[in-house]
């Protein structure tokens, strides 16, 4: 029988990880849109990183970041008595770093199609920044954040290397369904690995056939 624990702990942690961008994400995203500064070009370097980078490499040194000896490790097992490593929260947390430019490149560029001008109507009519940001900027930008969170939601799902070293093999714990793929190729147990390939494979077509035929279905509605 097909174990699902790896199915559930993978949508978990795509879930959390596109919730924690969405918020980490849009501010980083709207201020690489709209920033003027020196450091713009750095920011959107360590943004797109994780894209050019191998998996193994970002894993490695998340899982020095992580480790127990290291500042942020100690603290953790200080507060919670756990190590980040090979736990749920340090998966979330190597899953943040490999997914963000997943969430802000779309965001980024749709913030910047946007413009300014919207606003600048928004604010002289008396609106603040704030209001001019929910009212104007999020509805205007709606296919942006449609298209971040679907990315970013499946493209965590997807991740091997980054997951394997920080979070290892463990049942219930770490085990996600790239990993439990990997286990049963591994172990010749190819029927297995094939119905978790194949629910992959099928669920990926959809998420991007979603998102394109949305995109058509917006150009029909402006033709």
């Amino acid at each position: 029988m097909l174990d699902l624990n790896p199915i559930i702990l993978t949508a978990l942690l795509a879930s959390v990880t596109t919730t924690i961008l969405l918020f980490l994400g849009t501010p980083i995203a709207w201020w690489l849109a709209n920033a003027k500064s020196r450091l713009k070009p750095v920011v959107e370097t360590l943004t797109a990183l994780p894209l050019v980078l191998p998996p193994t490499v970002l894993g490695f040194y998340l899982l020095i970041l992580l480790n127990p000896n290291s500042v942020l490790g100690k603290f953790w097992i200080d507060i919670t008595g756990n190590t980040l490593t090979f736990s749920f929260s340090g998966l979330v947390i190597a899953s943040v770093f490999y997914s963000l430019p997943f969430m802000v490149q779309p965001l980024q560029r749709a913030f910047q199609e946007m413009g300014k001008k919207p606003l600048e109507i928004a604010a002289s009519l008396g609106a603040s920044p704030r209001d001019a940001f929910f009212t104007v900027a999020l509805p205007t930008c709606k296919r942006g954040f449609l298209t971040s969170i679907a990315l970013t939601f499946a493209h965590t799902v997807g991740e091997f290397g980054v997951v394997l070293m920080v979070g290892g093999n463990i049942p219930g714990e770490t085990k996600v369904l790239s990993i439990a793929i990997y286990e049963y190729v591994e172990t010749m147990q190819y029927q297995e690995a094939h119905k978790l390939s194949a629910g992959l494979l099928i669920f990926s077509f959809a998420a991007l056939f979603a998102l394109y035929s949305s995109d058509q279905k917006s150009l029909v509605r402006i033709g």
